[in-house]
């Protein structure tokens, strides 16, 4: 049995965005603020974390996590890699602590985090991570699980997706290929990204992220990576299908 913590379910720019008096972002129900998308996975006695972005001290604090395992990333983007920095209590109790993500994003990590990835050029009190390189083709173990990487677009990047039992997550998706989609069908849950009512170039909207429920068909789908511009949480969450929810910070679910 897993159990998933929703971290953060907001879009880059978190909500409330930062000086906007769109009524969304003036709401007080605490499930209109999001911090940025990111999920905490536990079983047994293993903390995984899935993108570890600008709001990860705040996160981790809000929700008592005393160590994790391991980060899975993603793919690069700041709203899912910027709070890398702050492992540091993590790595001073614990050791290393590894990562797992494609070349390229490791790589760019690399460019970006170089005091803490470059061993040549390491800074003191920097923490140290085990790089673990993934792709596409090759499941890979954390702790006692397998994890399927599912490839997915961000218009033109791909981005890497998980599956560790039955649940799934999948973020920044604009496409997926039939080869990817045959990984991640009938989920007991599937996280799914879905930005706004409007078309977006980069991202799925709401009636685009529905109908790719519709074709994975999982038994329960949460929605995450929402920008204000879905719409109020309650509101939305009224018109969605019954096995549709809108996910929202500090959620937790359990799945086999």
């Amino acid at each position: 049995m897993f159990k998933i913590t929703f971290l953060g379910t907001g879009t880059s720019q978190g909500i409330p965005i930062i000086g906007s008096r769109h009524p969304v972002c003036l709401s007080q129900n605490l499930k209109d603020k999001r911090l940025r998308s990111s999920v905490l996975v536990q079983w047994k006695n293993y903390n995984y974390i899935i993108d570890c972005g600008p709001d990860f001290r705040q996160q981790m604090l809000k929700n008592n996590c005393r160590h994790i395992d391991g980060i899975m990333f993603t793919h690069e983007h700041a709203d899912h890699t910027s709070g890398l920095d702050d492992i540091r209590p993590y790595f001073f109790r614990q050791g290393d602590i590894p990562i797992y993500g494609t070349q390229r994003v490791v790589e760019n990590l690399n460019h970006r985090f170089g005091y803490i990835l470059n061993s040549q050029n390491k800074y003191p009190g920097a923490p140290t991570v085990k790089v673990q390189i993934i792709s596409k083709n090759n499941n890979f173990s954390v702790g006692n699980q397998i994890v399927t990487p599912v490839e997915v677009m961000h218009n033109s990047l791909s981005v890497m997706g998980y599956r560790i039992g039955g649940f799934s997550y999948l973020t920044d998706v604009k496409y997926i290929n039939a080869d990817q989609m045959e990984k991640v069908k009938n989920s007991e849950v599937l996280v799914l990204n879905a930005l706004r009512i409007e078309s977006h170039p980069t991202h799925l909207n709401l009636k685009e992220a529905l109908d790719l429920v519709e074709e994975l068909k999982p038994k329960k789908a949460y929605f995450t990576h929402i920008s204000h511009l879905l719409g109020f949480h309650d509101e939305v969450s009224k018109k969605l299908p019954k096995n549709v929810h809108l996910a929202y910070d500090n959620l937790q679910i359990n799945c086999n």
